[in-house]
């Protein structure tokens, strides 16, 4: 089935996939432990597709009905948010909306939107990172909580160049922001060419999977749907 593509269809899931966040809630509830939902991890939620509003609709009541996970909604359709949601001003606290920011230019037409919407936890996801961005406008408080950093793969990547990865992390950690270094990529950190999973998610030396923590988030749980 062909789901890429503007006009092409679309996959969907059927009624037990629904019915799975269900379940984890229970679990979460019972245990006192919140857990995260990366939502629509191959697709894009935000869309502007009437075909798709049905979905949304389901979708929202399922994350209204499901307040011990947090649901993490990324997007690249900045100016599609606010008119497709239901909450307008109110949003629930178990949303963490994030927006993709690959490159300066990104940065600068997205961030901003990001601010302006009253979620409770906002993130960016620089991956896959081809440019150097400057952070610092858009972290330390009452801005972003959370930068997710990784590489490109693909045939087609372009190197992540590690001075960019390093001006981020340095800006996030004197904003007091959450940093989190996904991966390399196809390119490592020595620029050779290689597996992603060969080069791996060490930086500087380490692993960086900091979360911003809030209302006693779990930092270990996260499902994808």
């Amino acid at each position: 089935m062909k789901c890429w593509g503007k006009n092409n269809d679309r996959r969907f899931f059927g009624d037990s996939h629904w019915a799975e966040p269900m379940r984890w809630n229970r679990k979460a509830e019972s245990q006192r432990q919140r857990q995260k939902v990366f939502c629509s991890s191959m697709a894009d939620v935000f869309e502007a597709r009437q075909d798709l509003d049905s979905w949304r609709e389901r979708l929202w009541r399922l994350i209204d009905a499901t307040p011990w996970l947090d649901w993490l909604l990324v997007t690249k359709r900045h100016d599609h948010v606010l008119e497709m949601v239901p909450w307008k001003s109110d949003w629930p606290d178990n949303i963490w909306l994030g927006m993709t920011a690959e490159d300066q230019k990104w940065a600068a037409r997205r961030l901003p939107v990001l601010l302006e919407i009253p979620a409770k936890m906002r993130f960016v996801s620089c991956e896959p990172l081809v440019g150097p961005i400057d952070i610092s406008p858009w972290v330390g408080p009452g801005g972003v909580d959370w930068i997710i950093v990784g590489g490109e793969s693909g045939a087609r990547a372009r190197r992540m160049q590690p001075e960019w990865v390093e001006q981020i992390q340095k800006q996030c950690s004197k904003a007091g922001t959450a940093f989190f270094f996904k991966q390399w990529g196809i390119f490592g950190a020595d620029g050779s060419r290689r597996p992603k999973k060969k080069n791996g998610n060490l930086f500087l030396g380490q692993q960086w999977q900091e979360f911003p923590l809030m209302r006693g988030c779990s930092t270990t749980s996260c499902h994808r749907i």
